[in-house]
């Protein structure tokens, strides 16, 4: 389904105040139905992200929503990047050293590489095809494929997938329209490659998933900072924005907070048949104003508005429509606080310090000595060598495929430094990273 402006500040009539609408975040990784396989045709089925197979779309329109958010996500990418994936030739002969700089420019590392460290921070997986020559005796290429348009197929009975489905999930996607891609086996796809090169094979792309291990086993993996999503401080910065908007553009103060569940637009468009985008933002509209003309009036004496809830696992309602009065002495403020606050706790989660990417909000600013931002960006870029190693595999990998003898991958990273050693930064390179 389309992403629709659910978000908004109505005016209520009388009152001189205003309403805001927003979505509750809470639910963009929770699924109400029992996730099954798709069918796309009679060879081939998918397991979809989220009931709706419109999961990962929807973390990156949260995601886009937030400017914090935003920020710290391609921050923690470009720390993971650092100076970039290398292959280290020092030890190679010229042969060797040839045949590297050839694969390297007909596969260029900098764009494949920030591009899984994205797919990293952002889902926790991503997926890397390789190529192999018509002979199937050396991998030629390497790619990335965007892990919010890859699909698994369901496990066999031994548990393995089989393969991955590229598409343009957005779409209407028909079976001739999906690339499908042979998957090595997760857990030892060296192991699976050698094997399918013995049983001459004639296949020659293959898709290497590299995914974050989580305390959970699933298709696909939920990341850390769903707990952002959660919880209630997105939401609680999201209505800041929305507030302050309202008090800039007319002064009117924002009285209510009207929490409205994407699931109970989605209800109404199916109960009343309504496919058409235009006439389903029409009826949002329509609907905001019939809960508007419900707060109409000095004390809305006599008024009821009804709403579907249910209980949870944990005893919490669950509610469809939730109206809440915001508190008339905070609107005398200017926020600062509360957003800083906010702010600190979207870093905080991401873990990203605010400093770092230059988010200190407020009026009263706070900063860092130099020597602490040092020292913050060290722990950051030391953080990053768990999520090296998992995507040095595959390149260990195409090393030794290649024959490549005394190549090895490496990431160096941007040490910042003092000034009596007369330079800004310097790369230095973990022993334990060859």
């Amino acid at each position: 389904m389309e992403i629709y402006d659910y978000t908004s500040v109505e005016n209520i009539p009388g009152l001189n105040a205003k309403a805001a609408f927003i979505s509750d975040s809470s639910k963009v990784f929770k699924d109400d139905v029992k996730i099954t396989p798709i069918r796309l045709d009679d060879n081939t089925k998918y397991v979809p992200w989220g009931a709706d197979n419109m999961m990962p779309f929807d973390i990156l329109d949260l995601i886009e929503r937030d400017e914090t958010l935003a920020t710290c996500q391609i921050f923690n990418a470009e720390v993971c990047y650092a100076s970039g994936l290398k292959y280290n030739t020092e030890n190679c002969n010229a042969r060797v050293q040839k045949e590297i700089e050839d694969f390297c420019l007909t596969s260029p590392l900098p764009a494949y590489f920030l591009g899984v460290c994205q797919d990293f921070k952002h889902f926790g997986w991503c997926v890397s095809f390789i190529i192999l020559d018509n002979d199937g005796k050396r991998i030629v290429q390497i790619g990335r494929k965007e892990a919010c348009y890859c699909r698994f197929t369901p496990a066999d009975d031994d548990g393995a997938i089989k393969y991955v489905l590229y598409a343009n999930w957005r779409k209407n996607v028909t079976a001739d329209s999906v690339e499908k891609i042979e998957l090595l086996d997760e857990s030892n796809p060296w192991g699976d490659l050698v094997a399918r090169i013995k049983a001459k094979t004639k296949t020659r792309k293959f898709a290497v998933v590299c995914r974050v291990p989580t305390p959970d086993s699933t298709y696909y993996p939920i990341p850390h900072y769903a707990a952002l999503f959660r919880g209630k401080w997105y939401n609680i910065k999201q209505l800041i924005g929305v507030a302050k908007e309202s008090k800039l553009k007319n002064s009117a103060p924002l009285k209510y907070q009207i929490e409205v569940s994407q699931k109970y637009w989605e209800g109404i468009f199916k109960r009343e048949k309504i496919t058409d985008p235009k006439k389903m933002q029409e009826r949002v509209v329509k609907e905001k104003q019939q809960i508007i003309d419900f707060l109409t009036g000095a004390e809305n004496s006599g008024k009821v508005l009804f709403s579907t809830f249910y209980i949870s696992p944990t005893g919490e309602e669950q509610h469809d429509v939730k109206i809440t009065k915001i508190d008339a002495g905070t609107e005398g403020g200017d926020w600062s606080t509360d957003i800083q606050e906010a702010v600190n706790m979207i870093c905080f989660t991401m873990r990203v310090h605010s400093n770092l990417v230059g988010s200190v909000p407020g009026k009263s600013q706070s900063n860092n000595s130099g020597s602490d931002k040092r020292e913050l960006y060290t722990i950051a870029q030391s953080l990053q060598k768990p999520y090296r190693d998992l995507l040095f595999i595959l390149h260990r990998m195409i090393i030794r495929f290649n024959g490549w003898k005394g190549a090895y991958p490496e990431c160096p990273f941007i040490q910042l430094t003092t000034l009596d050693e007369n330079t800004d930064a310097k790369t230095v390179t973990l022993d334990d990273e060859k």
